[in-house]
């Protein structure tokens, strides 16, 4: 079973309504896909892999400074001052001032810049490349049902994801650590994506799909887990 049928049988387990979308970093921009046209936030680029559309993205196509830092396209040392330290937050009320943004900003998780070239994007179920990571927008029941499936056969705590962007909570984090994480998305990604106010958002590492769609699967035959 491949990553394709490995996602088609998690939607199918869910009864998952949108798309679950396949990120891949590339050191290089790939010839086999096009090009995202004109720009976009990181977010809505994956709002529009959940709709069908396969793409990658470097960071002339980012439109969002977080978006390009976090995702390793851009050095924040390019910025401009108030993007620096954070100043330009303040005014649109996500922090009070600058040191509650430099605080959080220690706990945020980024790629290193330099790395890579390009983020590849496609619904999982039309990806050519094999993805590093699997976003799925879910509903809570859902949601907590992967987190048990990922638990079952190690125990394992999922990383949850609280007020960073979800380029970061939901691209960066599980790439670089290896542990499905799951969140409830920052207010920009909500002003950008048509979610409905009871989503949520989990990230699976490629590597960790297999297990869990398997332990799923065993779970079916449970009391607790099973179809209703």
């Amino acid at each position: 079973m491949d990553y394709k049928e490995r996602g088609a049988k998690l939607k199918e387990l869910l009864k998952l309504e949108k798309e679950l979308v396949a990120l891949k970093w590339s050191v290089d921009e790939p010839d086999d896909i096009k090009k995202e046209e004109g720009k976009s936030r990181f977010c809505t680029k994956l709002e529009k892999a959940s709709q069908g559309e396969v793409f990658y993205a470097t960071a002339q196509e980012e439109e969002c400074l977080g978006g390009a830092r976090y995702a390793g396209l851009k050095d924040i040392r390019e910025y401009p001052a108030p993007v620096q330290s954070g100043a330009f937050l303040i005014p649109r009320g996500v922090y009070k001032n600058i040191p509650a943004v430099q605080r959080s900003w220690e706990k945020e998780i980024s790629i290193e810049p330099g790395i890579f070239k390009a983020v590849l994007f496609a619904p999982l179920s039309k990806a050519e490349f094999e993805p590093d990571v699997i976003f799925i927008v879910s509903n809570a029941k859902q949601g907590m049902e992967i987190l048990h499936a990922n638990a079952y056969d190690s125990g394992e705590h999922a990383q949850g994801a609280d007020a960073a962007p979800i380029c970061s909570s939901m691209a960066a984090l599980p790439y670089l650590t290896g542990k499905v994480t799951y969140g409830f998305g920052d207010v920009g990604a909500r002003n950008n994506m048509d979610l409905d106010k009871g989503d949520i958002m989990v990230s699976i590492p490629e590597s960790e799909l297999s297990r869990i769609v398997s332990n799923l699967t065993q779970m079916r035959t449970k009391i607790f887990f099973k179809e209703e």
